[in-house]
């Protein structure tokens, strides 16, 4: 399906939600399905962008990027529109950046069903406020991404993953040179260490990290910010993306943590603005 097409599903009459994005309860009845586009329509690797349709396999398109050495700072698995429309960065978010300075630009479409084109091609384009932001995160009740302009990063040399048993993660940290993730569960330590073998080797050996498989299981109860410096403070099972302040934990969210705030009550009003009708994922929590 081509943008055009795409456009003209979603203007059709009555509510519609986006596979690939998920809605907490289950889907919702007399709600049409539909599938952004999909496919690289092109890659610049001398100026490391690329267009895509927001249905892009992330692995396929990693699979591409590798052939010019570069990569693309997503979490694989999943729709390079769906993992922008979440707005979760990936574990390597410390080394990589969130996932919102990945796009460039977005043709979405409205709840009218017309094409809008946010952002620009180039990494230096907004004067202003970016709409691109917006879209990061909504989980599609604002528009529904069609296709996509991203920025590409260098493929590291080398990239592997060393652990060491600490209490405390932060001496460790503060002896590492930019490392792409560094995580700790309260008693244990693990960090990507990326570039020129002798370099992340040199890393290893100042940090007293051992070589390891990869990363743990991250528990799935719940997914929380917090200040990055207070994570020593955390309590049960849990593993913290030091120097982020993401906490993945077994638990799921205290109710107090629940309640309506002021980002909240913010964006239901720009989802107002957007889609006044609460036509685009209807079910899809805001909160």
């Amino acid at each position: 399906m081509d943008l055009t097409a795409f456009a003209a599903e979603v203007g059709a009459t009555g509510p519609v939600t986006i596979t690939g994005l998920g809605m907490r309860g289950g889907p919702v009845a007399g709600v049409r399905t539909l599938r952004a586009p999909a496919g690289i329509e092109w890659i610049q690797a001398d100026e490391m962008t690329l267009r895509c349709g927001a249905g892009t396999p992330i692995d396929d398109l990693d699979a591409a990027l590798a052939e010019v050495g570069q990569c693309v700072a997503l979490p694989p698995g999943g729709t390079v529109g769906g993992a922008l429309s979440v707005g979760h960065s990936g574990i390597r978010r410390l080394g990589y950046g969130p996932v919102r300075d990945v796009l460039l630009q977005a043709c979405y479409v409205s709840d009218g069903g017309e094409v809008v084109q946010a952002g620009g091609p180039t990494v230096k384009n907004v004067s202003g406020f970016d709409l691109c932001r917006l879209l990061v995160g909504a989980r599609g009740t604002l528009g529904f991404i069609g296709d996509v302009i991203i920025r590409s990063r260098p493929r590291p040399a080398h990239s592997q993953w060393f652990t060491a048993e600490v209490d405390d993660p932060f001496p460790t940290f503060t002896r590492l040179y930019r490392p792409a993730c560094v995580l700790w569960n309260g008693s244990r330590l693990w960090a990507l260490l990326e570039g020129h073998p002798d370099d992340v080797a040199a890393q290893a050996s100042a940090g007293a990290l051992a070589g390891c498989d990869g990363p743990p299981t991250l528990p799935s109860g719940s997914r929380r910010i917090v200040p990055p410096a207070s994570i020593g403070s955390l309590t049960g099972d849990f593993v913290a993306e030091v120097g982020v302040g993401v906490v993945h934990h077994g638990e799921p969210l205290p109710e107090g943590d629940r309640r309506e705030s002021s980002v909240t009550k913010l964006t239901r009003r720009i989802k107002a603005e957007f889609d006044p009708g609460g036509r685009l994922n209807p079910g899809v929590s805001l909160g």
